[in-house]
């Protein structure tokens, strides 16, 4: 019980933190996320004796991915697959399917095959770092994005691509971690018994979404309670994630198809407009609690990563992700008609690496070799992703015209 209390306190110190610079960005009207991982970095950098305690809890790599993974992914991926219209997603579906497989797909090889070459990184090690760089985190972007009025259809674009291609990751992730050297020693069978294992998580993912996102829209025809309905979609993402897990199948696909049926489908058939209002309210609350943390978090994480002898790995890592997200972005959707140079740059510089990156590398068991270059790349590519382009992107929207507030001044 007494330790109960020590974590629940930690984890309300810095939740006050979070809430507290959340509240001063909004004033400034900047972007919170960024906001939040430079004060996670001076907290991570400088020892305050109040706080220390919570950040040498909250470091720890057993809890920050299992705080991360399991409860927030859920929460964000449930949270953003309810509110995403499905006729919107419908009208952008080439786009976001190109980028969300054939994207993900071939950034995943460009970046792998570029850390083995350029990094002299050993092959598992490079494709996992591959595959830790191919997931993207639109948090910030898209609370930039809405402030500023740029086109419904590049949201929609940026946070579709998101959703699918972190399942995509994911499964990747896993495959390069812990399957890839025992497939490259059977040659071309293990290609093709890659090929079944991704397909496997994905499939499995799809289905077990689909069956809990259907039987959780039908259910919610029975009530008109918003409370328990709020109760309802909570089980149904939490439930959708860990019951696909267990099956050892994509977790992350099977919320987000729960999630778009249950928001698009179940919302239609089973939900009054007073429960609309009340479950979107609850969702904006908790997920603006999730990612006050996560972003913290990430800055906080610097305690435990040495940087020591590794700036020009770490510069090389950079250039390497930002070329392999520019070539597969364009060359995915370069047979789409109608697909603008301005809207092409925006969603290249929007595609920010974030809090499942770090979480999946930390993952990674001490055995595995490598672990420690890893987590410093990954980390080091998720700061600049973060301060760097979020920074930026601002001022590349208002420079591209995108910004409808600014045409209409």
């Amino acid at each position: 019980m007494h330790e109960f209390n020590e974590t629940f306190i930690q984890l309300l110190v810095l939740l006050a933190v979070s809430i507290f610079v959340i509240g001063i960005s909004k004033k400034l009207n900047q972007p919170y996320s960024i906001a939040l991982v430079i004060v996670g970095l001076l907290m991570g950098i400088t020892n305050i004796p109040l706080l220390e305690e919570a950040e040498s809890f909250i470091t720890q790599s057993h809890v920050f991915q299992a705080i991360i993974i399991s409860l927030f992914l859920p929460i964000l991926l449930g949270d953003a697959t309810l509110k995403l219209p499905f006729s919107h997603l419908k009208e952008q579906s080439k786009p976001v399917l190109a980028l969300a497989f054939g994207g993900t797909l071939m950034s995943f090889l460009i970046i792998a095959l570029s850390a083995y070459y350029l990094l002299d990184l050993p092959l598992i090690v490079a494709f996992t770092f591959g595959a830790l760089m191919s997931a993207t985190d639109p948090i910030s972007v898209i609370s930039i994005f809405k402030s500023l009025g740029v086109p419904k259809s590049v949201v929609t674009i940026i946070e579709g691509e998101s959703l699918f291609n972190d399942g995509i990751a994911v499964v990747l992730f896993q495959i390069s971690s812990v399957y890839l050297l025992s497939y490259m020693e059977l040659g071309w069978l293990g290609l093709g018994s890659g090929l079944l294992l991704f397909l496997k998580f994905t499939l499995g993912g799809i289905l077990i979404g689909a069956i809990l996102g259907y039987l959780f829209s039908q259910l919610i025809r029975i009530y008109d309670d918003y409370p328990l309905e709020i109760a309802f979609s909570m089980l149904l993402f939490f439930g959708s994630f860990f019951i696909a897990e267990h099956f050892h199948v994509s977790g992350v696909i099977a919320v987000v198809v729960a999630g778009l049926i249950f928001g698009n489908y179940g919302a239609k058939i089973g939900m009054s407009e007073t429960t609309k209002v009340n479950i979107n309210s609850f969702w904006d609350v908790v997920t603006l609690i999730a990612n006050s943390l996560i972003f913290l978090m990430i800055g906080i994480e610097i305690k435990n990563i040495d940087f020591t002898d590794k700036w020009f790995m770490i510069i090389v890592a950079i250039a390497i992700v930002l070329a392999g997200r520019t070539i597969a972005l364009y060359a995915s959707v370069h047979f789409i008609k109608g697909f603008s140079r301005s809207w092409k740059a925006i969603l290249n510089w929007g595609g920010l690496k974030g809090s499942l990156s770090i979480a999946l590398a930390l993952r990674l068991p001490p055995s595995f070799e490598g672990r420690d270059d890893v987590l410093v790349l990954t980390f080091s590519v998720v700061l600049f992703s973060l301060l760097v382009q979020g920074l930026t992107i601002k001022p590349l929207v208002m420079k591209l015209g995108l910004s409808e507030k600014q045409k209409n001044v």
